[in-house]
């Protein structure tokens, strides 16, 4: 009885084995090492085999540009020098690329001098480190290098939600279907029409989408009602400006299109809400979409109400403009460029529409 008592006793004070990634079902961090030289990763695999990362190798710069077509890779290490092309000129092919722009890269060499150091971080690279390596050197900047990454990857899937979310408030209303594609298509074409930068065409795409968001927050009853709203229901919907923003204020990504999802509703005159903006107090960028969505909910079906043609649309557009309601400048050229030319033709499929949207986003992000 003693031996089990004793038995029992051991079993419960011998501390369980610590959890690795493969137990918790957690992906390890992938680490991919560019060098020709095999001593060198066998060097980089010996520093880092007591961690749970995953090694991938590669010897020149089209194996490892195939690697990262087909895995998913944390932080790359490349050495300065390389077959097939050198590490800068390696490093700026990954960089400007959107699937592999976000990945920490540490570069490597046995070539002494301030002036290589310039060169690898100017072409991209994160961090910088100069043979002999010390391992753990080697060991914390990797850490630190992947802690980033991490951060980023979890700013990134957070942002992804929030499209998600604002898709889901769209799907809400079998009338507006597309609504948010059509309207970061229009928006792109009408911004760069006027010469705006890449970052503002990105905002643009963006607010397409995040625009509405803020009406996850009025009542079905309310967003979907046929008949007049009642002005305590009016006060409801367009709550949907600020709490819109309220939503993705805390993305600091999103920071440039909190002005579109706040003011698209605002009037040239001052008559728009949530703030009652007046002429360019009302931000470029809102003022931008606010023409493409005008222009999107005449020309859709709605329950209250039938599709008028492009021609009917324009016509209404331009009698708002008479009255102070629209930026005159802007509806002319919304004219010009995207009813006079092909941008209101139906697409041949969704999937091509999607493809070039994807395709529009890559560009936008290179």
């Amino acid at each position: 009885m003693a031996a089990q008592d004793t038995t029992t006793l051991q079993s419960v004070a011998t501390p369980p084995a610590p959890a690795t990634a493969a137990d918790t079902g957690e992906r390890q961090p992938s680490i991919l090492i560019v060098d020709d030289l095999e001593i060198n990763r066998r060097l980089l695999r010996a520093m880092l085999k007591a961690a749970p990362y995953k090694i991938l190798e590669a010897k020149r710069a089209s194996e490892a540009l195939s690697i990262l077509d087909r895995e998913v890779v944390d932080l790359l290490i490349l050495d300065l020098m390389m077959p097939e092309m050198s590490g800068p000129e390696f490093c700026q092919k990954i960089k400007s690329h959107r699937k592999t722009q976000l990945i920490p890269i540490l570069m490597l060499t046995s070539v002494q001098g301030i002036e290589n150091e310039i060169a690898g971080i100017a072409s991209g690279a994160d961090e910088f480190l100069t043979k002999p390596l010390h391992p753990e050197v080697v060991r914390t900047r990797i850490r630190a290098m992947l802690r980033n990454k991490a951060a980023i990857d979890s700013l990134e899937e957070a942002e992804t939600i929030l499209f998600a979310l604002a898709q889901a408030v769209e799907q809400r209303d079998k009338y507006t279907g597309d609504h948010c594609r059509r309207l970061a298509q229009y928006s792109v074409a009408l911004g760069t029409a006027l010469g705006l930068h890449k970052t503002q065409l990105l905002s643009l795409h963006r607010g397409g989408y995040l625009h509405d968001i803020g009406k996850v927050c009025v009542p079905d009853a309310i967003l979907f009602k046929k008949g007049p709203l009642t002005e305590e229901e009016w006060v409801v919907m367009r709550s949907h400006t600020f709490r819109g923003e309220e939503i993705c204020r805390p993305m600091n990504t999103l920071a440039p299109v909190l002005p579109i999802i706040r003011s698209h509703h605002e009037r040239w005159d001052g008559s728009g809400y949530p703030d009652g903006l007046k002429g360019e107090q009302i931000p470029l960028l809102a003022r931008i979409l606010q023409v493409a969505d005008v222009y999107d909910a005449l020309t859709t079906a709605r329950p209250y109400k039938p599709a008028l043609s492009p021609d009917e649309a324009s016509q209404i557009m331009e009698e708002e403009t008479r009255r102070g309601w629209r930026d005159a400048e802007l509806v002319s050229l919304f004219k010009e460029v995207c009813l006079d030319t092909q941008l209101t033709a139906a697409p041949e499929t969704a999937d091509a529409v999607q493809l070039s949207l994807e395709s529009m986003r890559r560009e936008l992000l290179k």
